[in-house]
């Protein structure tokens, strides 16, 4: 279980971060602030949950790098 809340910590912290660079590069390519929050504003959802997922998945399904048996 800690596993998992450790994800969903790791997939917010970094999604705050990406939607803060994804508000200035839509903003800059628009010209318009406005648009870059709208554009940062929707994206931060559908990455958290992206994230999550593949986090998951790697986590479950790929043992590259992890050494199972000292993580529980």
């Amino acid at each position: 279980m800690v596993q998992r809340k450790r994800h969903i910590v790791k997939a917010i912290s970094w999604r705050i971060l990406g939607t803060i660079d994804t508000m200035i590069i839509a903003g800059l390519i628009s010209g318009s602030w406005k648009i870059g929050v709208s554009v940062g504003g929707v994206e931060v959802f559908t990455k958290i949950a992206l994230y999550y997922f593949h986090e998951r998945f790697w986590y479950n399904y790929i043992p590259f790098g992890l050494d199972k048996d000292s993580l529980e």
